[in-house]
């Protein structure tokens, strides 16, 4: 499938200074988007993979698996399919989300990794189908709800982070003051990169503080390449590579949750990016895109990986840059499937020692925790307190399983994966107090609310 022709200022295209941008244009800006996305794209899987115990060399095939998906999903969302896929500059990529729900189905031995992709596909074909509902379920979701739904996700990554930066949970040198001390350089490398840097250099803070801290593990002896070398230079991705996948109905209806909020997010992102490219999207449009989620869920589970969305990091690059063509991600997806086909990447990624990743990690996920908070901030908390009591009941539901992992021991074993999320507790609690308190709002009022929250997300 070859990259077709770029296209000129036609409305909807977005022209770079009115000029029709030339293939080594598109290239150059569609790898700019990669490398923006890159450190968020390969978090999941490794997340994931290393939560479960899996070899080194399964947590690589996981990163290529997630690569090659993120290049195909982006394609159906920026090119387009017959009724699927926005076609508006729109990069993909894994929902963190998802991540802790899945660790917990992961973990239970009667649904292994299997499970999570019988789950996955499900709620990619539940997206589908509930694509052009999702509109009518804004109103569930006001800044109050969505706010603290995002802030319990980057509190529950958090732990993750830190477990890194001391070296990794079951390391026998856990906590030792090389691995806290390469940390603390990357994180303070990306903070220097973040307050000097200008532009793309900025954007890719992550990634660079990650290349910086490699060189510095590589020193100090704690960069292991052998199953680098041996990797081959090309392989394809095949699906269901763990074997066929399982179906858990309390497993499939957590990720459906999951699903739902994913899709309530990416609509704040489209009419955002709407506003950003001056490109209508209309009800049709944005169910298009929607759709592009569900399919994405499903190429995902196929391909050994997990849940689509868009990055908002992506469509901040598009404000930031004004280069507003879909045909500059529809490069970059190239670009995805291609670093997917190179298994020597994807064991290089799996190489980075955790403590790099802890530096960086702690950057990532508090990031997200920070915008729930900035979301949060434009609720009305003095004129309605009833706004405190969402936020704070919400928040404690979903710490929970962080605080007291034994908290639900005594509950039916089936009900664990949902359980064990905190982020769909929160989501739950904060769904039901908000109704609760402050009834059913109007579908104008909760389009520009998610308009307001996806221009927060995508700033940091």
């Amino acid at each position: 499938m070859s990259l077709p022709p770029p296209p000129s200022s036609a409305a909807g295209s977005g022209p770079l200074l009115g000029r029709r941008l030339s293939r080594g244009a598109l290239g150059l800006l569609g790898l700019q988007h990669v490398l923006v996305m890159y450190a968020g794209a390969v978090a999941v899987p490794l997340i994931v993979g290393r939560a479960l115990k899996l070899p080194p060399e399964q947590v690589a095939m996981l990163v290529s698996a997630d690569l090659f998906a993120c290049g195909l999903v982006t394609l159906v969302q920026s090119w387009g399919l017959p009724g699927i896929g926005i076609r508006m500059p729109v990069m993909m990529g894994v929902t963190f989300a998802a991540v802790t729900p899945m660790v917990a189905m992961g973990t239970t031995p009667e649904i292994g990794l299997t499970g999570i992709y019988g789950a996955v596909i499900a709620s990619g074909l539940f997206g589908l189908l509930v694509a052009p509902l999702i509109g009518r379920l804004l109103p569930l979701f006001p800044p109050v709800v969505t706010g603290t739904i995002i802030l319990v996700i980057g509190i529950s990554l958090m732990r993750v982070g830190v477990n890194w930066a001391a070296g990794g949970v079951g390391n026998p040198n856990y906590g030792a003051p090389l691995y806290i001390g390469i940390a603390a350089f990357v994180l303070g490398a990306i903070l220097v990169i973040t307050r000097y840097a200008r532009g793309f250099v900025a954007s890719a803070s992550v990634l660079i503080g990650i290349v910086l801290g490699m060189v510095v593990a590589g020193f100090a002896g704690l960069v292991h390449l052998d199953r680098v070398a041996a990797a081959p230079w090309f392989d394809v991705v095949r699906p269901f590579a763990f074997g066929w996948p399982t179906f858990d109905l309390v497993s499939i209806v957590t990720l459906c949750l999951v699903m739902i909020v994913v899709m309530i997010e990416s609509t704040g992102m489209f009419l955002a990016l709407s506003e950003i490219t001056a490109d209508p999207v209309d009800e049709r449009r944005l169910t298009r895109g929607l759709r592009a989620d569900g399919l994405g869920t499903v190429i995902g589970g196929v391909f050994n990986t997990f849940p689509y969305t868009s990055f908002s990091q992506n469509i901040g690059l598009v404000g930031v840059t004004g280069v507003r063509s879909r045909w500059v991600t529809v490069a970059g997806g190239f670009i995805m499937l291609g670093l997917g086909l190179i298994p020597k990447l994807a064991a290089l990624v799996e190489a980075v020692p955790q403590c790099v990743l802890g530096g960086a990690g702690l950057v990532m996920f508090g990031m997200v925790g920070a915008t729930g908070t900035r979301i949060l901030g434009g609720v009305d908390f003095a004129g309605n307190r009833n706004n405190l009591f969402i936020v704070a009941v919400s928040v404690g539901f979903g710490m929970i399983p962080l605080v007291a992992p034994a908290f639900f021991k005594q509950m039916p074993h089936a009900l664990h994966p949902l359980l064990e999320s905190g982020i769909l507790l929160a989501a739950i609690a904060a769904v039901g107090l908000n109704l609760f308190f402050n009834g059913l709002g109007g579908t104008a009022e909760a389009r520009d609310a998610a308009i307001r929250q996806a221009k927060v997300a995508e700033a940091h």
